[in-house]
């Protein structure tokens, strides 16, 4: 689990670091303002598209991230195997050894016809008792003799089968060792583009003037939203208590990657607020679409998870009268939107 976080920790530092050297990249507001020219709505639709775009990557990267994680605990997992079996082709082997003295002295006393039969007995037996105790002495022999064999025959077949089980688990283990290589290589690329993405959006966020800014990122709650009105008339719930949890973060940040408490990128405020009510929920807005309940959009509750866009790479809380909190994007506080201000997708209840 302490590796998972670390890996996370990387890829999120790796997108920090690159949002850093892109702001720390573009003019001062000492400057000339770049937007001077440029029709605000024009520039602002601009904006909400390229912010889109990375937050499509952003989803993108958190999948790529996903896959690795799965891929890593599969190569653990046939790594852990591989090592069971090579422990039992061991322990095959040092029963085989146990028997194998004995094997042999049988196979050279036979060799050098050392052993005897019941006829030999008789014709060298004295007396009808000497016959009967030498009977009686190998065929505890033999008796003693033939489970000994028996038994590292058992063993023989068990260090086959053992090392057949054992070639199978390597070949896994390679293989599941060269697939987490191919996902690792896939999210370093995707990472990549969420870094250009970034950059897209950070300097397209630096040419509007202030008042754009101000536009651009809107107001917490849409005009007549009183949460402290919603909250009195939820009933208690996983969602209901998960809303209530996401409403206190109204006005945090929205940085690619965040999952809280204090920056949030979309599926991270989702999966941070219904944590917050003993609610495990996946890193994506397309997992967290598909596990819960599916819902319909007229059946909608205050505190359902619902999904936006054709691909299904936003996600917000059901608010009520037709609102959404959500982590927008990049310049956008977490806030309350209404629902149609973006493309629905699908709803689920969790």
């Amino acid at each position: 689990m302490a590796a998972k976080r670390t890996r996370r920790s990387v890829a999120g530092a790796s997108v920090a670091a690159a949002l850093i050297a892109v702001l720390s990249a573009l003019p001062g507001s000492a400057g000339a303002d770049p937007a001077a020219t440029v029709d605000p709505t024009d520039a602002m639709r601009q904006l909400s598209d390229l912010a889109h775009q990375s937050e499509v990557a952003n989803e993108a990267v958190l999948n790529a991230q996903m896959a690795v994680d799965a891929k890593l605990a599969a190569q653990h997992a046939a790594q852990e195997q591989r090592a069971r079996d090579a422990a039992d082709v061991a322990a095959a082997k040092a029963r085989i050894a146990e028997y194998q003295p004995m094997i042999d002295k049988v196979a050279a006393a036979t060799y050098m016809g050392a052993r005897q039969n019941p006829l030999a007995a008789i014709l060298m037996s004295d007396s009808p008792q000497q016959v009967l105790d030498q009977m009686t002495l190998l065929d505890a022999i033999s008796s003693e003799t033939g489970a000994k064999v028996g038994q590292y025959q058992h063993a023989a077949a068990e260090a086959s089968a053992a090392e057949a089980q054992a070639r199978k688990s390597a070949d896994v283990s390679r293989a599941a060792a060269d697939q987490a290589r191919a996902e690792v290589d896939r999210l370093h690329v995707r990472q990549g583009e969420l870094t250009a993405e970034i950059g897209k959006v950070v300097q397209a966020w630096a040419g509007l003037s202030t008042p754009d800014k101000a536009a651009f990122a809107g107001s917490p709650f849409p005009p007549g939203f009183n949460p402290d009105t919603l909250l009195q008339g939820l009933m208690p719930g996983t969602g209901t208590g998960a809303l209530q949890a996401g409403l206190t973060r109204v006005g945090m940040p929205y940085i690619w990657g965040a999952i809280g408490p204090t920056s949030f990128d979309c599926s991270g405020l989702v999966q941070w607020a219904f944590k917050q009510v003993g609610k495990d929920l996946p890193r994506t807005s397309q997992a967290q679409g598909q596990g819960g309940v599916p819902v319909a959009r007229e059946d909608l509750q205050p505190g359902d998870v619902v999904i936006f866009h054709p691909g299904a790479t936003h996600v917000g809380i059901y608010a009520g009268n037709g609102n959404v909190l959500h982590a927008s994007t990049f310049g956008v506080p977490v806030a309350v939107a209404p629902l149609d201000s973006m493309p629905y997708n699908s709803a689920r209840r969790y």
